[in-house]
């Protein structure tokens, strides 16, 4: 291996670092053209927020609207950001006319801190209030209101404010402080949204006279007690705020200046009012009076009530001694009446039974007789029934039947006799010995005998 000489190894040396120096050359210029185009872009593109409306300006003097979201290219030009809505509002704790309009970690666009308002009975008060502003999104209206207020914080400070704190106390002297303690908190807060929408309504302060239902009595003649005779006209003063109204009867208004702008209200609320200390201590004592009328309004009543309550106890035992007096004297005469009607049911009862025993007993002669004569009657019309019978076969059906009867008999009496097998006997000396024979003639002359007795003839023929 040989070793370079010192002119070989110069002239490498020189080969090696002239690519090297072209290398960092080239790395700066590609760093300033890539910084340059990432300047040139930064200031070409930007991100448009949800709720905000965007004001563009380019550098060829064109303007244009954005309202979408996105990355937007306005090359080598300027924007605005214009909140869709922005909200006017006086609080505790805020500090002078601080706008926030760019600040999206806010709720409000403009804070404010509790304006002071007179009311028509010169009663000052601090009042808390919010109203919301909606800016027009169309691009006519929005570009007119931009090029009129340029900002959000000229608008807020030159326009929105001053009507939020005027309208608020053009508000106040629509109503005392009294009425708006007393139930007209609604309706102030209904007039504060009326005139923020509608503008601001002309008023004229009236002076007027009306009478007073006190009526005034003098003490001075002291014999009169307090019969007093009346003294004074009676009436008072009172200051009536009215609004203009014009030849229709409208009420006239000073007409908001955002309006002309496209811009609207969104809502108007007021959350709180604080009178002055000597307002809530005059408060204090009317509530206090009042309440001390109502105590005594109370124990008047009670009084009244006892009163009317002893009344009515004595009504109540007068009554009940009426009532037990007459229940006494009605059980007494109702007993007297049931012992009366009692007699004379029982004497109607006992009269009604003999007129019944008498009636009873007629029906029983009457019965009896009809009975007699209806036994005559048949003992006539069974003996006419047997004497017809008798005289009409003299009997015959009796007689056979009494013949049967007896014919049974002996004919019984035969069939059940007791005959001896062996009979023994002479017949020369003429005694009987029970035959068949002998006991034939002997039923004969049985029947013989008994139809003699019942006198009828056998023989067929027409009886006698």
């Amino acid at each position: 291996m040989t070793s370079a000489t010192p002119s070989e190894s110069s002239s490498s040396i020189k080969k090696i670092s002239r690519p090297s120096s072209g290398i960092i050359k080239k790395t700066i210029f590609f760093t300033v053209v890539a910084g340059s185009i990432a300047v040139l872009l930064s200031k070409s593109f930007f991100y448009a927020e949800p709720g905000y409306i965007y004001h563009v300006r380019t550098f060829s003097g064109s303007e244009e609207v954005i309202t979408d979201i996105g990355y937007k290219f306005y090359p080598f030009g300027r924007y605005n950001a214009w909140k869709r809505a922005m909200t006017v509002q006086s609080e505790i704790g805020a500090s002078g006319n601080a706008i926030r309009a760019e600040k999206d970690s806010n709720n409000s666009s403009a804070n404010l801190p509790p304006l002071s308002i007179m009311f028509l009975d010169q009663v000052d008060a601090h009042a808390e209030a919010t109203v919301r502003f909606s800016i027009p999104s169309d691009p006519e209206s929005f570009l007119k209101l931009a090029h009129e207020y340029r900002s959000p914080e000229n608008l807020l400070r030159t326009s929105l404010m001053p009507s939020f704190k005027e309208t608020l106390q053009a508000n106040a002297s629509l109503m005392t402080a009294e009425e708006y303690y007393a139930g007209g908190r609604t309706e102030f807060n209904a007039e504060f949204e009326k005139q923020m929408n509608g503008g601001i309504f002309l008023v004229k302060r009236e002076e007027i006279r009306v009478p007073s239902y006190n009526k005034a009595k003098s003490s001075a003649n002291a014999a009169l007690g307090t019969d007093q005779q009346e003294y004074g006209d009676n009436v008072k003063t009172i200051f009536v705020v009215r609004k203009v109204l014009d030849k229709n009867g409208i009420p006239k208004r000073k007409r908001q200046r955002f309006l002309d702008f496209g811009i609207t209200v969104v809502s108007a609320l007021i959350t709180d009012m604080r009178p002055n200390t000597k307002f809530i201590q005059r408060m204090q004592l009317k509530q206090q009076a009042s309440a001390d009328r109502a105590i005594a309004r109370e124990q008047r009543v009670q009084e009244e009530e006892q009163r009317l309550l002893v009344i009515a106890r004595g009504e109540r035992e007068v009554a009940e001694r009426q009532a037990m007096a007459k229940v006494d004297q009605i059980q007494k005469t109702t007993e007297a009446q049931t012992d009366k009607q009692l007699a004379i049911t029982h004497a109607e009862k006992v009269k009604a039974e003999a007129e019944i025993s008498k009636e009873t007993a007629q029906i029983n002669f009457e019965k009896a007789k009809y009975e007699a004569q209806t036994i005559r009657t048949l003992a006539e019309a069974e003996a006419y029934k047997k004497k017809v019978i008798l005289n009409a076969d003299n009997a015959l059906a009796q007689k056979l039947e009494a013949e049967i009867e007896i014919q049974k008999l002996w004919a019984q009496a035969f069939a059940t006799r007791k005959v001896p097998t062996t009979v023994f006997g002479g017949g020369q000396s003429g005694a009987p010995v029970g035959s068949d024979g002998e006991v034939k003639a002997f039923m004969q002359m049985l029947t013989l005998d008994a139809a003699k007795r019942l006198n009828y003839d056998r023989n067929m023929g027409e009886g006698k």
